[in-house]
This record gives C-alpha cells, sequence and structure tokens, in this order.
C-alpha cells in the first residue's frame, strides 16, 4: 500500500507538521501520525510527498445538501423566472429544465467535478424522482457518482420533489431507484404539498424499513405545522427505531413557536439521534446552531441547487458556503467561524455516517489527528477563521490520501 506524506502543513492553523497517512487510495486510508515539520525518520522508500508549503490544513468538505441534477453551473447565466412557493417552483423547473444548453448527465458532473475542485469529497446528493423526469435524472447523478468514485463518496438521495401522493406512480418510481443504488429515502413537506402527513410518513418510512435505509425530510413548513410534522417524524423514528438515521433538512422555521418548544426539540433530536441539514438560510426562526452543537446533534452544511431553475445562487464552493453559515448566524468570534468549517466538513461527515467521529461542542477540532480519514484540504490562510474570510483558491484536495484536485482543477486519476 502507498504512503501519502504532507510536508509543511498546519493542521488546524497550529504549528508546521508533517502529516502521514496509510493505505493511500484505499477506503481505509487514514492518517497515522502527525509530526513537528522535519522531525521524525526518513520517508519510506516509495512514499508520495505532497508540498502543504505552510498552508493550513483541514478536513475535506462533507456537502449534505446538494441537487446535483439541478444545476446550470457552466452554463450561460438564466434570468430568474419562477413564482414563489414549492409547487410553482417544481412546475417551473419541470417546464425548463431539459432546454438547457447541455444535457443532464454532462451538467451534474460539470458541477461535481468543480464541488472536488474546491474542496469537497464527501457528498449526498438529491436527485429528484417524479412521473416527469422518471428516473433520467436520478441515473445521471448516479453515473456520476461512479465515474468520479476515485475523487469522492457520493451518496444519493431519492426525491419525490413534486410530492409522493400528488401524481400517481411516484412511490413505485422512488423504489425502484432503491433497488438501483440510492442510499436514502427523500420526503417533503408532508403537510404542505401532500397534504396528507400520515400517509406521506407511512410511505417514506415504510420504503426505509423494508430496505433498511436512513431517510432525509426536506422540511420547508412554517411555525406550529413545522412542529407537528416533525413531531409525526420523531414519533416514527422513535417507534421503529431508527435512531442515527434520520435527518432533517432545511427545517428552518423550527425555532420560531416559543423557547419551551425549541428547547424540546433540541433535546428530542439528542435523544434519537436525529441529524440536521442546513444551507445556511437568512431567516431568524432557526434552531440555534450553537444550542443543537452543544446538546450533542449531527449538523451539517449544504449547498442547495447551483444556480439552477430555483435560484440564481450557488457556486459549488464549501468555503464560501461556509462563510455563509458564519454570516447569516451573525457569528464573529474566531471559535465560532471555525465552529462552522467543522460543521461543513466534519460535522457533515456524522451526517452521512452516524458512526463517524462526531463533533463534541463548538471547541470541538477534529478530522486531523491519528486514525482520523484521509479526507482533506490544503488551503492558504492565516488562520482557520481568517481562510473563511478570504476564501483562498491555493487548494490541494485529498481523498483516501491522494490527491484528486490542485489549484481548483481535478487531477485526471489522483496521485
Amino acid at each position: 500500500m502507498t504512503t501519502t506524506i504532507i510536508k509543511n502543513a498546519r493542521p488546524w492553523g497550529g504549528p508546521a507538521s508533517d502529516v502521514v497517512i496509510g493505505d493511500s487510495g484505499a477506503p481505509s486510508a487514514r492518517i497515522t501520525e502527525v509530526r513537528p515539520h522535519g522531525a521524525g525518520a526518513a520517508d519510506p522508500e516509495g512514499a508520495v510527498v505532497v508540498d502543504g508549503r505552510g498552508r493550513l490544513l483541514l478536513p475535506a468538505f462533507s456537502d449534505v445538501h446538494v441537487h446535483l441534477d439541478s444545476t446550470r453551473l457552466g452554463l450561460p447565466f438564466r434570468p430568474h423566472t419562477a413564482s414563489p412557493g414549492i409547487w410553482p417552483m417544481v412546475m417551473n423547473d419541470r417546464k425548463n429544465w431539459r432546454n438547457a444548453e447541455a444535457p443532464i448527465g454532462e451538467r451534474v458532473r460539470t458541477t461535481l467535478e468543480m464541488m472536488i475542485a474546491r474542496g469537497t469529497t464527501r457528498v449526498r446528493s438529491y436527485a429528484q424522482i417524479d412521473v416527469d423526469c422518471k428516473l433520467e435524472r436520478f441515473e445521471a447523478v448516479l453515473a456520476a457518482k461512479e465515474q468520479y468514485a476515485h475523487a469522492a463518496d457520493v451518496q444519493i438521495i431519492a426525491f419525490p420533489q413534486a410530492g409522493l401522493l400528488r401524481e400517481a406512480g411516484t412511490p413505485e418510481l422512488i423504489e425502484e431507484s432503491l433497488k438501483l443504488g440510492a442510499g436514502v429515502v427523500g420526503g417533503i413537506d408532508p403537510c404542505t404539498l401532500d397534504r396528507d402527513p400520515v400517509r406521506h410518513l407511512d410511505i417514506v418510512f415504510g420504503l426505509a424499513e423494508k430496505y433498511q435505509l436512513p431517510v432525509d425530510i426536506h422540511l420547508h413548513e412554517p411555525g406550529h405545522l413545522g412542529v407537528y410534522s416533525t413531531d409525526l417524524i420523531l414519533e416514527r423514528t422513535r417507534a421503529l427505531g431508527m435512531q442515527g438515521k434520520v435527518t432533517m433538512s432545511h427545517a428552518y422555521d423550527l425555532g420560531s413557536v416559543d423557547e419551551a418548544t425549541t428547547r424540546r426539540l433540541i433535546d428530542e433530536f439528542a435523544e434519537l439521534d436525529v441529524s440536521m441539514a442546513t444551507v445556511a438560510p437568512a431567516l431568524q426562526g432557526q434552531l440555534p446552531l450553537v444550542d443543537l452543537a452543544e446538546a450533542g446533534v449531527r449538523m451539517g452544511l449544504g449547498e442547495d441547487g447551483q444556480r439552477d431553475y430555483w435560484s440564481p445562487y450557488g457556486n459549488a464552493d464549501m468555503l464560501d458556503r461556509t462563510w455563509q453559515l458564519a454570516f447569516t448566524n451573525r457569528f464573529r468570534r474566531d471559535e465560532l467561524i471555525e465552529h462552522c468549517l467543522a460543521v461543513a466538513s466534519v460535522g457533515g461527515a456524522s451526517v452521512i455516517d452516524p458512526t463517524a467521529r462526531r463533533l463534541k461542542g463548538t471547541a470541538d477540532r477534529p478530522g486531523l489527528a491519528a486514525g482520523d480519514p484521509a479526507e482533506l484540504l490544503l488551503v492558504d490562510g492565516e488562520t482557520p477563521a481568517a481562510a473563511v474570510m478570504d476564501r483562498g483558491k491555493d487548494r490541494t484536495v485529498l481523498h483516501r490520501g491522494r490527491v484528486v484536485a490542485s489549484g481548483l482543477e481535478l487531477v485526471s486519476a489522483g496521485r
């Protein structure tokens, strides 16, 4: 097995160090040693040396909420045309997605390449499945997952963007995608979109139980209604013994009801090990990020759509989205800005894999010690907080201990 040594890097902004990685290229690739720069024995024969050049060394990003099949990155800018509301947005996307200047497979590949080149090596992507696109969009994401397996790990959510109940045949298409390789059962707005939360969640959790897969629920519902749907989800999580297997995505108004409800939800999320995925929206009703961290709730960050038919925002750069997470939470202290980096990397990894190392609070900085996975990012910056503010471009990305991107460009097959 190949050994990789990153020389003269500063883990989490600390002293210059040399980081040794064993089994490079294998799924088992992990950091085996972190030592002062220049110290230690001679490099083993055949070791691959990566010059850190004094840059920061951080855990690579984990994007846990991205729509790879809903993207126009790399294409000409298009004015926003959708009306407000989930269903009008769905219909606008349905009207336009086939008419883009490049086919869906190419668009998925372009976006995934850009994400990897900027430092993301772990991805949880939605793949829209409905009676209009059937499995076409899912198959495009699946093909990209397989093509770029050397550079990133991609998990696919079978996502009923148009609901499960509004159009006959959708649950059957979702189930077919699970047979073909989707790794997560998706759901969306059980009350406001499908208007039958019991039946909607019975289908979602029924499929999850049948195929022994986790669940990810897109929740845009406001206030008390969002809490009602969440309580139904928590009820099923407890009854089915699905602790550690449920993620609430968006859920950005659960903290708007009252202080007692906010505290209860945080405590129940912690008790049932329900994770959360945020895209850092500029909204005031969210469950507090600091309180979630201190309670031990797994939290990850994602980029959502990428300059698509839903929104003109998105640039495939999780460092940019980390800045947004800090900004929308009004964080100023370095510790909290660094916590956003931890959420965007190790926090997200624990959402994808609940057995992975998880954050223990806002001051926790895991991911760069002996035994940690070799998913790493070198980036220019004086300190981690400064890197979030400056979002430098001098980056080197390692997946399973191999360099897969440098200077915002992919390395063809890793090395």
